[in-house]
């Protein structure tokens, strides 16, 4: 046999270790000695469900992906609780305090982000950390942090109105904490939503008890060692007991750029994934740049882990990554919300659709471009939005009725049809299951709902993605048994797991 390859892996975060999942699929640990570094002090676990910690409906022991017991059963050797400290291409090692020098074949980053922290006055203590009471949100540890601190406080400020803010928020809201929510812009979300979508957001989200304040600039965190409030830049103020800063992530490239390699935005990758000026170094996940690009969302994040393992374990030697059509559907405090493609028009032959309705908070909006969907946006109508999903998904030619793909009763015969989707379509956002994935359960057993969840994730994060999967697991049935479902896969039960809670990723 051929001499294994040392492979080193830097982040055993969403990216790092789906990867590695990814390459022990393939048989990778046959054909490397793995080895990861991994900053926290614990196996891999979904950090799309820290919100549902902070707010109670999941314990942190139910949202590990990977126990420490996972790695060594799979042949892969783990330093948890070790940060890599610098790496010397020369000699082809990766560097760690206390003496730690592990030599590679083959490296890949995956650092993921890090939260951005604006600067402020008053944030930190003389010795460098936080004034007490002052938290980010962003790993297991910070979540455990927070409700600690939340159950002797009442107030609490979160400063960042988008996506992690907001479920910062609703898990504080769900501890019984009056929120304010505190956002430097004139919208909630404005890295997804439009204006209108956003004020009908906030109107949604004040009537469930959020305090919103928006085109606000905060300028200090107030108190004497203890925090007891904000200033912002205008001269208002806002007493409050406890401050969670959830004002976006910045990619974690500070080990890239000491160790020579191209880095811009994120760490330079080519279509293969090495780096640009380092072909045995690759770079996935949050910190690497593709064209441009920095991808914030687990699906591209996974599908550039599954290309990966692909070229190394020699599955798919010629595997590239071309960039990914962004598409996410997820719940914010409970609003289901869909968001793809672009936000507004840019061609002036674009076709703008869209319906409002602010009683109900509902609002869908279609870029049309040439006959089919450039982009959409989709706010408090889960109905409407697995059909433009397959729309945008599949650049199918749209209906002349447009009305058909936003009001889906109209459309009755034109129902969701999973059979026409392709294999590879991601079916659950928050554990990057696929058609296939679930297709694959039922053939290897699986007869249920609560089956497929158990051996796939599927319907495990936010829970928004059940009804597609039970539909692609009765359309599987007919496949491989011949016949319509049984009773089990319509009637099977909901697994506890299988909850409606938000995604922060």
């Amino acid at each position: 046999m051929a001499k294994k390859e040392r492979l080193v892996v830097i982040g055993n975060g969403m990216a790092g270790a789906r990867f590695i999942e990814e390459l022990v699929a393939r048989g990778g640990a046959d054909r490397f000695d793995i080895l990861v570094f991994g900053e926290e002090p614990h196996g891999n676990y979904n950090r799309i469900l820290l919100s549902g910690v902070l707010a109670g409906s999941h314990r942190p022991e139910d949202i590990y992906i990977n126990p420490l017991s996972w790695y060594g059963r799979n042949g892969v050797k783990l330093l948890s609780g070790v940060k890599a400290g610098w790496i010397d291409r020369v000699s082809k090692s990766v560097y760690a305090p206390g003496g730690i020098a592990e030599s590679y074949d083959k490296l890949v980053i995956a650092t993921g982000s890090t939260p951005f922290v604006p600067p402020l006055a008053g944030l930190y203590e003389e010795e460098g950390g936080f004034k007490t009471g002052v938290f980010v949100f962003r790993t297991i540890d910070d979540c455990a942090e927070i409700i600690s601190y939340a159950g002797a406080a009442g107030k609490a400020a979160v400063i960042g109105g988008g996506l992690l803010g907001l479920e910062a928020a609703r898990g504080l809201l769900e501890r019984g904490l009056e929120v304010h929510v505190v956002h430097i812009n004139g919208h909630l979300m404005d890295a997804q939503l439009d204006p209108q979508a956003g004020d009908m957001l906030r109107n949604t989200l004040e009537g469930q008890g959020v305090n919103i304040h928006l085109d606000r600039l905060t300028a200090a965190v107030r108190g004497n060692g203890q925090v007891t409030g904000l200033a912002f830049k205008d001269g208002g103020a806002l007493d409050c007991d406890m401050v969670v800063v959830a004002a976006g992530i910045r990619p974690n490239i500070d080990l890239a750029r000491q160790a020579g390699l191209h880095v811009q935005h994120g760490i330079v990758i080519k279509d293969d994934l090495s780096c640009r000026n380092s072909s045995d170094i690759y770079a996935i996940g949050e910190c690497a740049q593709h064209r441009g690009r920095v991808y914030g969302l687990v699906a591209p994040l996974w599908e550039q882990a599954r290309i990966l393992a692909d070229r190394l374990t020699g599955q798919d030697p010629d595997a590239n990554y071309s960039g990914s059509r962004i598409s996410t559907k997820l719940k914010v405090m409970g609003v289901e919300l869909a968001v793809m493609g672009e936000r507004d028009p840019s061609q002036d032959s674009d076709e703008l659709v869209h319906y409002s309705e602010p009683g109900r908070g509902v609002y869908k909006k279609l870029i049309i471009r040439d006959g089919r969907l450039a982009g959409a946006i989709l706010l408090g109508d889960g109905p409407a939005i697995p059909g433009v999903l397959q729309a945008f998904d599949r650049g199918d030619l749209l209906p002349e009725n447009r009305s058909e793909l936003l009001f889906p009763s109209i459309a009755a015969s034109r129902p969701l049809n999973v059979a026409d989707l392709p294999a590879s379509t991601q079916i659950c956002n928050c554990n990057g299951v696929s058609k296939g994935n679930i297709i694959e359960a039922v053939q290897q057993g699986q007869r249920s709902l609560q089956g497929v969840c158990q051996a796939t994730r599927a319907g495990t994060g936010c829970g928004s993605c059940k009804s597609g999967v039970q539909a692609i697991v009765e359309q599987a049935m007919k496949t491989c048994c011949g016949d319509g479902p049984s009773p089990a896969v319509g009637s099977a039960p909901v697994l506890a797991g299988c909850v409606q809670s938000p995604s922060p990723y």
